[in-house]
């Protein structure tokens, strides 16, 4: 099987982890049970992720020149992703701050630092688009610059992947330029307004969509008439913080490496059920080997 030369483009953060019994209501204060400070980031997670799944993986992003980019890039670096048109922008990088209650279920509050100097594409950035099988993008830098690398991917015939999150309004071009949409039950909801119960309406606006539903599993539907659901992969949870950035880093290089759409959603399933079973976010991304051991085909 031919390895995928992937690119992400998004954002680079350190995520600051804390554990409680629950998560706080508004006001209230409440004592912790653990911490943990780990790189993170859609785009960096899923650089990781992709990486890690079989890809070779290029990521485009931005930190600042503090300690936590010299400790963002060497983490990123180490995960064998390509930092080699990593930008860093002199003052703090992006920062999250993420709650996890004893469920597994997450808060965070995100501060994007050096990603919003993320603008303004290079050429050898679009190089780099040009060149990839896949572009994979999210909503955590400027959607100037996503709009700008997803136009250029599609007019070299690279594939686009929008994990459309957040959930922002988003121009025409861009939809216009996405090959697959991956989006969780609450931006299915704010593009659509329709949410799970009518996931099709997703194909109004691209023509194909993942619709991830966490414990649940995932729906998968095309303009060609396919609409599956494939089930989640039972494990216990720990941190579902990285489980979208483990699902469509290792959907974003089954793609990449030919797989049929279905399968793909699969074996990306199999990356997130597998991505949960540890706390934080890139050090949680599961390699290959742990992906193949949970991926359960189509019967």
């Amino acid at each position: 099987m031919r390895q995928p030369r992937v690119v992400v483009v998004g954002s680079a953060n350190m995520d600051l982890v804390a554990t409680a019994p629950a998560l706080p209501r508004p006001g209230e204060t409440m004592l912790g049970t653990d911490f943990v400070m780990v790189p993170g980031g859609k785009g960096a997670n899923q650089a990781i992720a992709a990486t890690r799944s079989g890809a070779e993986c290029v990521f485009l992003g931005a930190i600042g020149s503090d300690s936590f980019g010299v400790t963002l890039r060497g983490r990123i670096t180490a995960a064998g992703v390509d930092t080699s048109h990593l930008r860093v922008t002199y003052g703090g990088s992006g920062v999250a701050l993420v709650m996890v209650n004893a469920e597994g279920e997450n808060a965070i509050l995100v501060t994007p630092g050096a990603n919003a100097s993320m603008t303004a594409l290079t050429e050898p950035e679009l190089a780099v688009i040009r060149d990839a099988d896949v572009l994979v993008a999210q909503l955590e830098i400027p959607i100037e610059t996503v709009t700008e690398a997803a136009v250029a991917a599609q007019a070299a015939g690279t594939r686009v992947v929008l994990n459309a999150a957040p959930a922002v309004p988003l121009p025409p071009q861009l939809w216009a330029a996405v090959d697959l949409l991956v989006v969780n039950e609450n931006e299915a909801q704010a593009y659509t307004g329709r949410g799970r119960e009518d996931p099709q309406a997703l194909l109004e606006l691209v023509p194909r969509a993942v619709l991830t539903l966490g414990g649940q599993g995932a729906w998968y539907g095309d303009r060609d008439g396919t609409a599956v659901h494939v089930p989640a992969v039972p494990v216990d949870t720990v941190d579902s913080t990285a489980a979208g950035d483990a699902f469509t880093g290792a959907l974003a290089v089954a793609w990449g490496e030919g797989r049929d759409l279905v399968d793909a959603v699969r074996w990306a399933a199999a990356a997130g059920a597998a991505c949960v079973r540890r706390l934080g976010a890139s050090v949680s991304l599961p390699g290959r080997p742990e992906i193949d051991e949970l991926y359960v085909p189509a019967p």
